[in-house]
């Protein structure tokens, strides 16, 4: 017995030794060669729990659409979709729902929800062709037309598989499911035999434009079998794919007259493909061109919440121009591919932006109903025209139908996605929290042990973050902890002493670990301002943005168009105010804690804090085309306004349906 522990001690030396000479990490999927080193890996699903507001989040999908989707749209997602061998919709909008379905399912542990994903599953599995294809049969086209309740025409379109290859993975990591592994050998090399004839943008382009989610995929599988064939395929599907890496950097973006052709949700989904590339081939022209298209995006497009003008093609950066949805949750989920390929903290304070900020507006409180198009400056929700490029009914309005039901198929994927992406293991067989929220994370580090912290936080409300050790084993790994760019002065407390840290992005804890060992990372979130469409006013404080507190009035409304009913928002109190140039400085501005923090703070009535700051209504500023009109440029005097100086209050963006968040700036005197 003592022989055979001392064998099992030297072969766990022995590996460390490997992981510590190749810089990878020993215990999960990560990249092998010749693929670049990850500095940070993905924890199975499931090693992640959250808690406070942010299990409420799950919980709510789970009570909600999330969990009722195959009987709330049962045309679509119930079981006559073609992924359950029915003859009805057999392109995306079933997979999606499976995409967030699985993560949700097994983060909370929850059987239904695991039972409704595994019928999915088990069809594709148990279907595929013997050639490797998988997923709904491409039937006869006379044939389909006699049978009842068919939706579309079924074709081999490789768009759809990309998103199914995304619930199969993550499928995986929660299951050791081996059947996951042959299916996607199997497929890949139907692939490699295929694709030359049958390229990416024969059946629809948006395969072509989404090539980087089949991409990650192939390096994925890659990572676990080694196939030299899947670096083939890589390269093929890199070649075939759309260009993005040229897009993003030839200025395309930044044209505004006319404005580029470019979908918004291809966009966000497209932004990660140079990068998952860059895997393979570490060239500076890959991981430059996600920048500069983000920036581009930003400066053409972009709004102060981290999102752009694209309803649904780009439309520039007035504040009255929509976001989809679709675009949020697939923005979030290319930051979260693109932080562990890179390390750069960069991709977690964007991922950040949206979580806090966009992905809590566009759901009601029940998640129940979405907006397909939001706003920045969104100060009426109402089932009339509006200045997108894409305008047809119920864009705007609160339902669960309304607007194209992409959205109501795809944004399951928001929390729980982000939810597994608090934590990751590093290339030196440590932990990272890169994203914050009050969790608790399990994982293997070091020479093999299971460790566990708990995270404790009303983070981003609040600039106090407290790590706890959990395990009884005392264990030397490193702790990586992310300080945000808009920190200046963090500070890391190790059981109660400061410990001395240079402004690094990242700050690596390397100690042996004992039982209740505690870390306390305080980040003070300092006031900030900044300037966008017709020099408008942003002010953020930490990752959180700050808009205009308007009150609500919900009203249900039964259309035609729809089966079920939408909600149009209206507001109670004004909205037209403009902030004074006087007081545009941080100390003059209050903040005020509300008190207990609530299970779900994203709404008016739970709203954490707030901020004051003075301003005045400007009475010319109305309406056009049921959004506001065009901003004030900020030339008028406060005599010319002929209104008093005001107090408004600003709360989180995340907790408003209308708002204000891009404000004109008044009480600007030039010379003459």
């Amino acid at each position: 017995m003592q022989k055979h522990y001392l064998l099992l001690f030297f072969y766990l030396a022995f590996c460390q030794i490997l992981a510590a000479q190749s810089g990878r990490n020993q215990f999960y999927i990560t990249n092998q060669e010749p693929l670049i080193v990850q500095p940070y890996t993905a924890l199975p699903l499931g090693a992640i729990q959250p808690k406070g507001w942010l299990r409420k989040m799950l919980e709510t999908q789970r009570d909600g659409l999330t969990g009722k989707l195959d009987s709330m749209y049962a045309l679509v997602c119930g079981p006559n979709n073609g992924w359950l061998g029915g003859t009805g919709d057999s392109w995306e909008r079933g997979p999606y729902w499976i995409d967030g379905l699985v993560p949700l399912a097994y983060i909370l542990n929850d059987a239904k929800l695991k039972a409704k994903a595994q019928q999915w599953i088990e069809w594709s599995i148990k279907n595929q062709r013997a050639d490797g294809y998988f997923g709904p049969y491409p039937f006869d086209e006379k044939k389909m037309a006699k049978i009842p309740g068919t939706q579309q025409t079924i074709s081999e379109d490789w768009w759809p598989k990309m998103v199914m290859l995304k619930a199969f993975q993550q499928y995986y990591t929660a299951t050791k499911d081996q059947r996951v592994l042959q299916l996607m050998d199997k497929y890949f090399r139907y692939q490699l035999k295929n694709l030359p004839q049958n390229p990416l943008g024969k059946w629809t382009f948006w395969a072509e434009q989404r090539g980087g989610d089949n991409l990650q995929i192939v390096y994925w599988l890659y990572n676990i079998t080694k196939e030299k064939y899947l670096l083939d395929l890589a390269e093929i599907i890199h070649k075939q794919s759309f260009n993005w890496t040229d897009v993003l950097t030839n200025n395309t973006i930044r044209r505004l007259n006319p404005y580029p052709e470019l979908h918004c949700v291809n966009v966000a989904q497209g932004i990660k493909e140079p990068l998952i590339y860059y895997q393979q081939h570490p060239e500076a022209k890959y991981s430059l061109a996600v920048k500069e298209g983000l920036q581009a995006l930003k400066d053409c497009h972009g709004f102060v919440n981290g999102m752009y003008g694209g309803d649904e093609e780009l439309h520039g950066n007035d504040p009255i121009q929509g976001s989809e949805l679709c675009s949020a949750v697939e923005f979030m989920y290319s930051f979260e591919s693109m932080l562990p390929i890179t390390g750069d903290v960069y991709y977690a304070d964007y991922l950040e932006k949206i979580a806090f900020n966009v992905l809590p507006t566009q759901h009601d409180d029940q998640f129940m109903r979405k907006q397909y198009f939001q706003q920045v400056n969104q100060v009426e929700v109402v089932d009339k025209g509006h200045n997108f490029a894409n305008d047809h009914v119920g864009r705007m309005v609160f339902g669960t139908l309304s607007g194209y039901p992409c959205c109501v198929s795809n944004m399951h994927q928001g929390w729980p996605k982000f939810v597994q992406n608090l934590w990751y293991a590093t290339s030196d067989n440590g932990l990272a929290a890169l994203v914050y929220g009050a969790s608790e994370v399990k994982a293997v580090v070091a020479g093999g042990q299971e460790v566990s912290f708990v995270e404790e936080t009303n983070y981003p409300f609040e600039d106090k973050i407290k790590f706890t050790y959990q395990s009884k084993n005392k264990t030397r790994f490193a702790l990586h902890l992310r300080i945000p760019s808009w920190c200046k002065k963090p500070v890391v407390k190790i059981n109660g002493q400061v410990m001395a840290i240079a402004m690094d992005k990242i700050v690596a804890i390397v100690r042996e670990w004992s039982a209740n060992d505690v870390v306390e990372l305080e980040l003070p979130m300092t006031i900030q301002f900044s300037q966008w469409y017709e020099k408008s006013l942003g002010i953020e404080r930490g990752p959180l943005v700050y808009a205009l507190k308007i009150g609500e009035s919900w009203r249900e409304v039964k259309t035609p168009e729809f089966e079920d009913t939408f909600y149009e928002v209206t507001p109670t109190t004004p909205w037209n105010y403009g902030i004074s140039a006087k007081h545009i400085h941080a100390d003059s501005m209050q903040i005020k804690f509300m008190g207990k923090m609530a299970d779900n703070p994203w709404n008016l009535a739970n709203v954490p804090l707030q901020l004051t700051i003075k301003g005045r209504k400007i009475p010319s500023w109305g309406l056009s085309q049921n959004s506001t009109a065009k901003i004030p440029y900020p030339s008028h005097p406060h005599v010319e306004l002929g209104t008093p100086l005001e107090e408004l209050t600003l709360i989180p963006y995340g907790c408003t349906t209308l708002r204000i968040a891009q404000f004109p700036v008044i009480d600007v005197y030039r010379p003459r």
